[in-house]
């Protein structure tokens, strides 16, 4: 008997079951999505597929890194944000089958759907450098996309030497990040008397500091005022954690764009033909990220390295499979990956996805690519980049009545600390914006 009850426990929890809707990820993109559907049709039969127990609002992670936010604050348990009529699938997906209509599951067994929303977030890929994960293990490198709190340690901890901020070759989540938490560190170690004792370095791969000029220019400004070592075209190649050294390659091949200049006292040496290397006594990195391998492996990747979800720039709909839609970190689109980004995309999934299933054309639901970076430049102080394709300025037109928001402002870092915190657990968690 007791074997028998057993056996068909096991069937129905592999028994494939069937949603109107089905969405992978319970991060940004998953939840105002799925909200967003239930607020215009809700009827829809929606699962959510999420392992983690945990919500997290990780923008905030950038103030917890500088001491100024709580870490237990940017967290919520999952099932609190999950939007009403949704069932929640706490798995991981395995596979996906788009041909078929359906997922896999780790230990739910099969889903299959009539439309799938694809929001997975991003992987960070520790082991795409040498040394890393080393360096991380014993806390010669740290990380806000990894460990918030313990970067505020690090920073608490810095006496002087050579604090080099950097980031890897490939596309990640909010590519303002390594930035910020390098002026707010700068800022802290100005008034606590260890500025004077140290070399801060910015070493990124790209040409500029920022993409889009009206921004760019301000924080030249900001690099000349703090006294920051600027080293554009900088790719990270390994890290030697026992001897606290960094190194380099040039990230523009067949330009000779890495320069070392004497007499700067960052003790930079060229270590034969190509490869810098720099002495560190702190590191943070933003590690090298990509779409987590279920989705690389998937018929829905675009096969780049990356493994980005193929959907079309503007519809958000996959380019191959019409009944899938995609949006946010893991998407092929060429925008910052940002939480801003997300609040532009999930209203023209939703619209799209609905149009699709009513068999009507898609309206004027059009993503431009608007992202925005509310770069922090030091503590009270903001520039809020918003831009859309091709780097093109898209500053919000009220909003720029009142402030110029090219320039670093008080009244942005009150909307990045308190403002946008708010909107995101009370406006886009529930669907209405």
């Amino acid at each position: 008997m007791a074997f028998t009850f057993s056996v068909e426990l096991t069937l129905k929890r592999h028994m494939s079951k069937h949603y109107n809707v089905v969405v992978i990820g319970a991060g940004t993109g998953g939840i105002m999505t799925a909200a967003q559907l239930k607020n215009k049709k809700k009827d829809l039969r929606i699962a959510i597929i999420d392992p983690a127990e945990t919500h997290y609002y990780q923008p905030a992670w950038t103030l917890v890194g500088a001491g100024t936010f709580d870490y237990e604050k940017t967290g919520r348990p999952m099932k609190s944000v999950i939007p009403a009529g949704c069932d929640w699938i706490q798995d991981a997906v395995t596979e996906i089958h788009p041909d078929k209509n359906g997922v896999d599951t780790v230990n739910s067994g099969h889903f299959s759907y009539d439309y799938l929303v694809a929001s997975p977030g991003i992987q960070i890929d520790e082991n795409g450098i040498p040394g890393l994960q080393e360096g991380l293990d014993k806390g010669i490198v740290v990380s806000n996309y990894t460990d918030p709190k313990t970067v505020w340690e690090k920073v608490q901890q810095f006496k002087g030497g050579n604090a080099v901020f950097t980031q890897p070759t490939t596309p990640i989540k909010c590519g303002g990040a390594p930035q910020k938490i390098m002026y707010l560190a700068d800022d802290y170690w100005a008034k606590q008397g260890v500025k004077k004792d140290t070399n801060v370095v910015f070493a990124t791969p790209g040409s500029v500091i920022f993409g889009v000029p009206d921004f760019a220019k301000t924080l030249t400004k900001v690099l000349q005022r703090k006294e920051i070592h600027f080293k554009p075209f900088y790719a990270i190649s390994k890290i030697d954690v026992d001897k606290k050294e960094v190194h380099f390659s040039n990230a523009k091949p067949g330009d000779n764009a890495c320069v070392i200049n004497e007499g700067e006292g960052l003790g930079e040496r060229l270590d034969g033909e190509s490869t810098y290397v720099l002495p560190f006594d702190f590191l943070h990195l933003a590690p090298p990220q990509s779409a987590p391998d279920f989705i690389k492996k998937s018929p829905l990747s675009n096969g780049t390295p990356g493994g980005w979800i193929d959907v079309n720039i503007n519809t958000l709909q996959h380019n191959g499979y019409p009944n899938v839609f995609a949006l946010g970190d893991a998407a092929a689109l060429p925008t910052a990956k940002t939480g801003a980004a997300i609040r532009k995309q999930a209203p023209v999934v939703a619209a799209n996805l609905l149009a699709h299933m009513e068999n009507t054309a898609f309206g004027d639901k059009q993503y431009e690519g608007y992202s925005s970076c509310p770069l922090v430049t030091g503590y009270g102080k903001m520039v809020l980049a918003e831009f859309k394709y091709d780097n093109v300025r898209d500053s919000d037109p009220f909003l720029s009545k009142f402030v110029d928001t090219t320039k670093e402002n008080y009244s942005m870092w009150i909307l990045k600390k308190y403002g946008l915190p708010y909107l995101y657990w009370n406006r886009m968690m529930k669907g209405k914006m």
